[in-house]
């Protein structure tokens, strides 16, 4: 969280919503898990919803990373304008491109548009999609 937060918050620029202690008895035994308290931080994404950070505590974790094929793999895309900058902006935060930065989109219903994946911090993948 020490990480991510930062990049979600200060890089991609989305406000915390909360930031709580989640340790109800219950957690354990519908998640399956054996731990003693999840870090739960919610941050507003513009227009609406949220992305939602979980720190698991009192067991071991592993890091996100998938490459965009393999089974059970998923991503969070979001909108953005000023792709350069803010590429630029999350490298500083721990993000690391898949590419050497945003690429061109030259054919299909998306030409003319620019994107790039990155990983965060904790190695899950983000798209950054600037339309036309």
């Amino acid at each position: 969280m020490d990480q991510s937060l930062p990049f979600y918050r200060d890089g991609l620029g989305l406000p915390v919503h909360f930031d709580r202690i989640l340790d109800g008895a219950y957690l354990p035994t519908v998640l399956g898990l054996d731990f003693t308290a999840i870090r739960a931080v919610y941050l507003t994404l513009p227009g609406g919803g949220f992305v939602e950070l979980l720190e698991y505590r009192g067991l071991e974790r592993l890091p996100a990373a998938s490459r965009p094929c393999d089974f059970g793999a998923g991503h969070l895309c979001l909108y953005v304008q000023g792709i350069d900058d803010l590429v630029a902006r999350l490298r500083q935060y721990g993000g690391k491109p898949r590419s050497d930065g945003p690429v061109d989109i030259t054919s299909g219903p998306n030409a003319g548009a620019r994107s790039v994946y990155l990983l965060d911090p904790d190695g899950y993948p983000v798209e950054l999609f600037q339309k036309p």
